[in-house]
């Protein structure tokens, strides 16, 4: 029975907000790989396009509640999220004719486009901050749990009770949906077999007839919609607060650097490994161990490798030795 009970407390703290945490990471991880196969940068303003696509999908939400238009059990920001897509791929397609198609076109270095980057990033984050604001939201309605804890006691009879949250199960099954899409589309449709080209040999692509304004012009859709997807997944799942998405830049681009910048398998792999990182060493494994261990056994303190306020640092710790000892990543890095 106690060793039910550890299980239990390992799922409801590790297991499965580690799986949900994952799948947003990998999912923002994914936007910043096709970036990088494909346009050759890393866009450091991915994190604030998660933000400015999160925060239309807010503003929506609330257009739509307060029309009376709801999801049901589902939250309401799901009805947003397609054209909270469309905005945003609409606002990035404009940045790239705007300020990247110059840099591409003069042949720049990666290295001048990452500073561009920057840039944008800045701007992005103001004009999120400016439209909706600095302070917290929370905009999940529909149902709060698809399984309580409260339900999962009286059922089992077990001290610790089961809790998933609707968001944590939505956040997992979109994130399936959207790489399966994802991967179709790349290896099934001209179009996707024309990005590959693209990114395994830019001059033999164009000497094959592919489009290089198509490509680039589809890459940065597929990236806003990654983007704004993974954002308000985040969102649904903890809070919007446009600072917060900043500093998901470092996880998600670990992610991607741990699986191998620039290759989508990579992403994914490595948005799971940062996320049960972060989560396995800030838990405190006190309740756990107290179940599984002998009363003499028992830990007085908190068990807890590092305080929830070092989170980041576990990413950057991680994200230092796989540049130092293998820096093409899990899956050698850069192919689509």
């Amino acid at each position: 029975m106690d060793v039910l009970n550890a299980l239990i407390t390992f799922l409801n703290f590790v297991a499965v907000p580690g799986l949900a945490y994952g799948s947003q990471l990998a999912l923002g991880a994914l936007g910043v790989t096709l970036i990088y196969g494909i346009l050759r940068f890393s866009n450091f303003a991915h994190g604030d396009t998660m933000a400015f696509g999160t925060a239309i999908t807010i503003l929506l939400t609330w257009w739509f509640q307060s029309h009376g238009i709801s999801f049901g059990v589902l939250p309401t920001a799901l009805l947003a999220l397609p054209f909270a897509i469309a905005a945003t791929a609409g606002v990035v397609l404009l940045t790239d004719r705007v300020v990247y198609r110059f840099y591409r076109r003069q042949k720049a270095a990666p290295s001048i486009l990452v500073i561009v980057s920057l840039g944008v990033m800045f701007v992005m984050n103001g004009i999120v901050r400016l439209v909706i604001g600095v302070d917290e939201q929370n905009f999940a309605d529909g149902g709060r749990f698809l399984i309580s804890a409260g339900d999962f006691k009286a059922a089992t009879s077990l001290a610790e009770g089961l809790a998933i949250k609707s968001t944590q199960a939505i956040t997992v099954i979109t994130a399936v949906v959207v790489v399966a899409l994802l991967f179709w589309f790349l290896q099934k449709t001209r179009t996707g077999k024309s990005m590959r080209a693209f990114s395994d040999n830019e001059d033999l692509a164009l000497l094959s007839g592919i489009n290089p304004d198509r490509v680039v012009q589809v890459t940065w859709i597929i990236a806003a919609a990654l983007a704004t997807i993974a954002g308000v997944l985040y969102g649904l799942d903890k809070s919007f607060r446009p600072f917060t998405y900043y500093q998901l830049l470092l996880p998600i681009f670990a992610a991607a650097i741990v699986g191998g910048l620039g290759n989508p398998l990579g992403a994914i792999a490595g948005g799971f490994v940062i996320a049960f990182s972060e989560v396995m060493v800030t838990y405190a494994w006190k309740k756990v161990a107290t179940y599984v261990l002998p009363e003499s056994l028992a830990p007085d303190s908190l068990l807890q490798l590092l305080s929830t306020d070092y989170k980041l640092a576990v990413s950057f710790v991680i994200l230092i030795i796989v540049l130092l000892f293998a820096p093409t990543g899990i899956f050698k890095g850069k192919s689509i």
